[in-house]
């Protein structure tokens, strides 16, 4: 059954959420950042995957994340044409004018590189600064690693980015091991060092852990930041408890069929047994794994359309699964992978 969720200010004293440092820059991050693929206002190919959100609603949301912990948030060009990127401006503004301080709030976007070469990643900066309303990008990721360009030649025109102020960190998306190790050595090249790997990550896809990536990332202290980290909902377990709530384009995912959510079911069950023990959900287990169980290389960036999310994703970083409790849900997990 469903705990009920805990409000972050319900227990001022309860588990302090502890800032991690961004690969091995100085920046400092809380465990969850707030993905913001859901403010795409329904524009774009990928934007049209969430309901249209006001923006009333999402300065909700934003508010209610930063104000429970979250000190950065993940957008990109991607995400409705530069709408998401408007819509957290916008939110943003609203936020301060209403007099909260957001001097330690920091923004992640991303370049698209499908179709351009790395020349774009200079001449399109000032449409990403002006999306934002020039706001600092704190972390500027390239969202693929498919472009008209080699990694040297887009490792070059990133490190023009840092070394003239548009940017002050890089990081890059869905790379492989030997991607993302040679985008890194480049750039040490230049004097800089790649802060991030941002990959789909979740307990019900652990590709990373055997493909080399996670691996690597350990080794040259690159953060991971996991997209997807509920696999699009299956690990909240409500459509084990209800599959007549599976539409849309889950429909055709098949860990939402019939077949899929029986596979899955015992990783279910743990999550929502240990979430007894912490008055937490499953979905909160979930997320306090993935952030957890690798030490402070896994980062992660839920997405929320409802402030009852935010509220959600803000209670997975304020408890502490114990180590048992990480490696019993690590090899439950890996036999419904198996």
């Amino acid at each position: 059954m469903e705990q009920p969720l805990l409000h972050p200010k319900t227990k001022p004293d309860e588990h302090v959420i502890e800032r991690r440092k961004l690969g091995r820059s100085p920046l400092e991050i809380s465990p969850l950042g707030l993905g913001c693929w859901q403010f795409s206002k329904g524009t774009g190919l990928v934007g049209r995957y969430w309901p249209v959100l006001s923006d009333e609603d999402i300065v909700a949301i934003v508010r209610m994340s930063l104000e429970g912990g979250m000190n950065w948030l993940d957008t990109a060009e991607s995400y409705g044409r530069g709408q998401s990127e408007r819509a957290l401006d916008r939110a943003l503004r609203i936020i301060e004018n209403q007099g909260m301080e957001l001097s330690d709030v920091h923004i992640a976007t991303k370049w698209w590189p499908i179709g351009r070469s790395a020349n774009s990643l200079t001449t399109t900066i000032e449409d990403r600064i002006a999306a934002l309303g020039g706001r600092t990008i704190d972390l500027y990721q390239i969202h693929q690693p498919f472009s008209l360009s080699s990694i040297e030649k887009e490792m070059k025109a990133m490190s023009a980015l840092i070394s003239n102020g548009k940017i002050r960190y890089a990081g890059v998306s869905n790379y492989s091991a030997s991607q993302m190790v040679k985008a890194h050595t480049i750039l040490k090249e230049y004097g800089y060092e790649l802060v991030s790997n941002q990959v789909k990550y979740n307990l019900l896809d652990r590709r990373i852990e055997h493909n080399g990536v996670l691996a690597a990332a350990k080794e040259l202290g690159i953060t991971i930041i996991a997209y997807s980290p509920l696999q699009q909902g299956v690990l909240t377990g409500k459509f084990h408890g209800d599959p007549t709530l599976v539409g849309g384009i889950r429909r055709y995912h098949s860990s939402f069929k019939p077949k899929g959510l029986a596979i899955s079911k015992p990783l279910i069950d743990l999550l929502e047994q240990l979430g007894i023990k912490y008055q937490r959900t499953a979905s909160q287990v979930a997320l306090n794994w993935l952030i957890h169980y690798h030490g402070d290389t896994v980062v992660a960036i839920p997405g929320a359309s409802k402030v009852k999310h935010a509220v959600e994703n803000i209670g997975a970083m304020r408890f502490a699964l114990t180590g048992d409790e990480l490696t019993e849900i690590s090899e439950v997990s890996n036999a419904v992978l198996s």
